[in-house]
């Protein structure tokens, strides 16, 4: 029998959606400020001679410019104030989440709650200022061959202008998640890829009208594509649900507890990071070669095309990193033992299983399967469509991480809109209520 929540969400409709006003502005809120975003992406950084750089970046769409350019709407190829976009934020956020395990003092601030999250949240702005200025740095010293007036001015223009963008993005997606809809940081990332796919879709449909590609093969895209989100959101949807009691007491002449309920493990727990990682580290070779003209020594270029795109090495150390990077995030995100204390310290216990250690050592048995699987179709969902753009040249945005970003960033938001309307729908019973019962 369905619940009441699982009754009142079969109940939601257009009509819900309009009463919800609180709902609505919030949605106008977080389409201004993606907008803002966009509108950031083509404001260029001061001093760049836009058509020498077009030109140099055309030769770097393989590399990791061509990766990070998929992540920033563009932003890359245009050298725009927000072309580091929320990348150094991601990867202070990453940084602080491994410091965790090691750090006492951070391990504590996990477990104070709300104000210990406040503390961390801000170690990690810190952090991502200082990822951003060196990032800044590394890019202003490459850019100064396209710089008009190369030197020093011209350095600490650059890094000013690229730490303000990142640190502009990071407020504004903290903006997004508190007075919005979804999570900002995840959205920003999102506006970047949908906004690159016409071009993408577009670029793909020319090739077919040039004869670079069949018909056939674009036909065989767009149904491989379609087929991949399919399955992405079955698996993402995925969850394994241990079986939690809660034991009965008395207290006085009543009888309390005896209900259940069940922790969820998710299929996939790392998300989307073990492929951006795998897709940077195996990149990096090209884009250092690529900078150097072909210049750089032997044994650069050799490995540079043992790790092209479409080759053994290649598709078997991508798979190698996707499975190592799900297994190490999912060991980090979760701790079998603090999910196994919570559940002691609160009475719970999971049928035939001693509660504490021998209970954590169950849900680290049952993780580690789980993580076996989403690590499997990672891998079959990245590699994919990876063929394919090796062997006809399809964009990045047809990719397995770019639709694996899309996909999941849409479900997270679609479900948030559908707490947000819940949320309404109860608010207007209880006023119901209210009423029926003034009236008796």
């Amino acid at each position: 029998m369905a619940s009441a929540a699982e009754q009142l969400a079969a109940n939601l409709n257009f009509g819900a959606f309009a009463k919800a006003e609180e709902l609505k502005k919030r949605i106008w809120f977080t389409l201004g400020a993606l907008l803002v975003y966009r509108l950031g992406t083509y404001i260029p950084i001061p001093g760049i001679d836009p058509i020498r750089f077009a030109e140099f970046f055309q030769q770097q769409q393989g590399g990791i410019g061509g990766m990070l350019d998929l992540f920033t709407g563009g932003a890359v190829g245009r050298m725009a104030i927000f072309a580091l976009t929320i990348m150094p934020y991601i990867s202070a956020s990453i940084i602080i989440q491994l410091m965790t395990t090691v750090s006492p003092h951070l391990e504590q601030l996990k477990k104070e709650g709300e104000q210990g999250r406040k503390q961390i949240n801000q170690y990690t702005r810190y952090g991502t200022v200082l990822l951003a200025t060196l990032q800044g740095y590394g890019i202003a010293v490459g850019l100064e061959s396209f710089a008009i007036d190369p030197g020093l001015f011209f350095r600490a223009t650059t890094v000013i202008t690229l730490v303000g963008g990142t640190i502009f993005l990071m407020w504004l997606g903290e903006q997004i998640t508190a007075r919005g809809v979804g999570n900002g940081i995840s959205l920003i990332i999102f506006a970047g890829i949908v906004a690159e796919l016409p071009a993408a879709l577009v670029g793909t449909l020319e090739l077919g009208r040039e004869g670079a590609l069949s018909p056939a093969i674009i036909l065989l895209l767009m149904i491989m594509v379609v087929g991949i989100i399919a399955f992405i959101v079955f698996v993402e949807r995925a969850q394994r649900r241990l079986l939690v009691q809660y034991p009965k007491r008395q207290v006085g002449q009543k009888m309390y507890g005896g209900d259940s309920s069940h922790l969820p493990l998710k299929l996939n727990t790392a998300g989307v990071i073990p492929p951006i990682f795998a897709s940077s580290l195996l990149l990096l070779p090209t884009t250092a070669a690529s900078f150097g003209g072909g210049q750089g020594p032997e044994w650069l270029n050799v490995i540079t095309a043992w790790l092209a795109h479409g080759q053994p090495l290649y598709m078997a150390l991508y798979a190698g990193l996707i499975i190592f990077f799900c297994f190490f995030y999912t060991a980090i995100v979760f701790n079998p033992d603090d999910t196994a204390d919570n559940l002691k310290k609160y009475g719970g216990f999971i049928p035939g299983i001693r509660p504490g250690k021998r209970t954590a050592e169950y849900i680290d048995h049952v993780l580690t399967r789980l993580t076996v699987v989403g690590a499997l179709y990672l891998t079959f969902v990245c590699l994919l469509p990876e063929v394919l753009i090796s062997q006809y040249s399809i964009p990045f945005y047809f990719g397995g991480t770019s639709l694996l970003i899309v996909v999941n960033v849409t479900m997270d938001t679609v479900a948030q809109v559908q707490s947000h309307l819940l949320a309404h729908q109860y608010e207007g019973l209880i006023k119901k209520s209210k009423l029926r019962g003034a009236r008796r």
